[in-house]
């Protein structure tokens, strides 16, 4: 299996867990605010990568053949994975933060669409500011992942955003800034290492904000302990990890076109769980961001032309 293949199936796990997590996050707002449920959940995903940094992180002082690094080197590593892991938690505090805040104002199937929409900004932002490439083809299936989203979410005709509309248009672009930065960062340092240092960061945040603008008591988040632990646990703890691995092998633009698919499951859970029934529109919304993803994953002609020189240059060794 490649790399490319493996990130995918990575990234699509994390989809499915971030799907069901939208029913958890739901649930927790009957019994606690947002920055509770947020900084509780970022901490204890921080806590559970400890034991798993501790026994299956590489050795640090080590290149990948088995060479010691220089003092330099090992100084650019402790510089990359500090600032990434920084960088990574503020933006995810924010973008977690208006995603909490925003759904109390807003329904849900409008939140689900115009938080996803971050398959629309991915590219945009990494076109416009970081001068990243996006071929033609991702260009349609961002197009029509936005459609498969709006027929997904949508219900209505009504667009007009209200306080949490935007509160969740901005938490889409949050998401987008922290797709790409983790894109940025993860080829360059430990990835577990990182998300811990991201969740820890984003925790200490959201529990400032929670001291400052909200009253939390013990019953109140007992009673939220299962959604709690299932978004502490799974959802930040093995979902925003399994992101941050699968992202050193995958384009961030068909990464983002992959995780939006976590409106797909949160429909499923919700049917499962839930008891809701699918619309012929919502299954009409789940094939076309389906054919999205798959189209996102046909090669283009300059990584076909690659993969040719590659199968020539290794035939010539052989020979």
């Amino acid at each position: 299996m490649s790399k490319k293949m493996r990130g995918n199936i990575l990234l699509l796990i994390t989809a499915t867990v971030w799907g069901v997590s939208f029913v958890a996050q739901r649930s927790s707002m009957d019994f606690i605010g947002p920055f509770t449920f947020s900084g509780i959940r970022l901490i204890m995903g921080a806590i559970v990568l400890l034991p798993v940094i501790k026994f299956f992180s590489p050795n640090p002082k080590l290149k990948e053949n088995g060479e010691e690094k220089s003092e330099s080197e090992l100084a650019i590593d402790k510089k990359n994975l500090i600032t990434g892991g920084v960088a990574t938690g503020v933006v995810l505090f924010i973008a977690t933060s208006l995603q909490q805040i925003g759904i109390q104002y807003t329904t849900a199937g409008k939140a689900g669409f115009i938080t996803a929409l971050y398959v629309v900004f991915v590219p945009i932002i990494g076109y416009v500011v970081l001068h990243q490439k996006v071929s033609k083809l991702i260009w349609l299936c961002v197009v029509m992942a936005a459609v498969g989203l709006y027929l997904l979410c949508m219900t209505g005709v009504d667009l007009s955003l209200n306080k949490g509309d935007t509160l969740q248009l901005l938490c889409a672009v949050g998401f987008a800034i922290h797709i790409l930065t983790i894109g940025h960062f993860s080829p360059l340092t430990d990835g577990i290492k990182m998300s811990s240092i991201q969740f820890f960061v984003a925790g200490f945040l959201a529990l400032i904000f929670m001291v400052i603008f909200e009253e939390p008591n013990m019953p109140a988040i007992l009673d939220a302990a299962v959604p709690i632990l299932y978004a502490g646990l799974i959802s930040a703890g093995v979902g925003y990890t399994l992101q941050i691995v699968a992202q050193k092998d995958t384009n961030p633009t068909i990464a983002s076109l992959i995780l939006s698919l976590e409106s797909v499951f949160a429909l499923i859970a919700g049917t499962i769980i839930l008891h809701e029934a699918m619309t012929s529109r919502e299954l009409v919304g789940c094939l076309i961001m389906f054919a999205a993803i798959v189209l996102a994953q046909l090669p283009t002609e300059e990584e076909r032309m690659q993969s040719k020189l590659n199968k020539k240059e290794k035939l010539a060794r052989k020979s």
